[in-house]
């Protein structure tokens, strides 16, 4: 089966420079996605589109919410098969970039990836994004069945032994595509960024009644001004919704 964006221009216009490397990972994606469960057998003939291009429409977001800060850093919390944290870290190399994600096999792949697309810049860490927040920051409403686990797969998977280093440690944004709805989500990642950062969540059609019944619990991990933007994924395809919060 062959993907129906395969061999179009549309590839090289929206990715630029990160189309050889994304390349690598498309086709990793072909061979083993399906058979490793990282996507679905109707994903297959649009792995370009549904996964690659989507979640590079997060991209010019995460440039904007990363402007004037002299170090960009970017969290991918529950990255999964590599969406959108994979792909924004190709097309952003001067970004340092780490993938959060709790369960063995799937950070087993990541790190496959990263490998196999010589990216220098990511760093692959298995834990729950619970485990990397300041003391402070952890509270009501972090509940262990987070960020990765919502995909069939039990606790017992999940390591806790997270490095030193990277507990307590803030970034310039935080990204992440269909983890959990926001009244959940608010409290896994605002409170792992920088005063002035943002978190860039893929969303779906619901994000903006999503934001509505989050209000309460965003407000309470200082995140302010939360927004849905419609994200263009490109020429002749349809777009898609990305919702935005900036940390107090």
């Amino acid at each position: 089966m062959t993907d129906g964006l395969a061999g179009s221009p549309v590839l090289r216009e929206v990715l630029g420079d990160a189309y050889d490397r994304l390349e690598i990972f498309h086709a990793k994606l072909m061979a083993e996605g399906e058979p490793r469960g990282l996507i679905g057998p109707r994903d297959v003939p649009i792995v370009w589109e549904r996964h690659i291009l989507n979640s590079a429409a997060i991209v010019p977001f995460v440039r904007d919410a990363a402007e004037g800060f002299k170090r960009k850093t970017i969290a991918d919390i529950g990255s999964g098969g590599g969406f959108p944290g994979l792909v924004a870290a190709a097309c952003l190399p001067e970004f340092q970039v780490v993938l959060v994600e709790p369960m063995e096999r799937r950070v087993e792949w990541l790190r496959e990836c990263v490998e196999a697309m010589q990216l220098n810049n990511v760093r692959v860490v298995r834990a729950r994004a619970e485990e990397l927040m300041p003391v402070r920051g952890r509270g009501r409403g972090h509940d262990t069945a987070h960020a990765g686990s919502h995909k069939n797969e039990s606790n017992s998977h999940i390591h806790s032994a997270v490095p030193r280093d990277m507990v307590g440690r803030l970034f310039t944004v935080v990204t992440c595509r269909a983890v959990a709805p926001m009244t959940k989500l608010s409290g896994w990642t605002l409170p792992l960024l920088v005063p002035g950062g943002r978190l860039v969540a893929l969303k779906g059609r619901s994000a903006q009644a999503e934001l509505d019944k989050a209000a309460r619990e965003i407000g309470k991990v200082g995140g302010v001004r939360p927004r849905v933007v419609e994200a263009q994924v490109g020429p002749g395809l349809q777009p898609t919704h990305v919702v935005l919060v900036d940390k107090r």
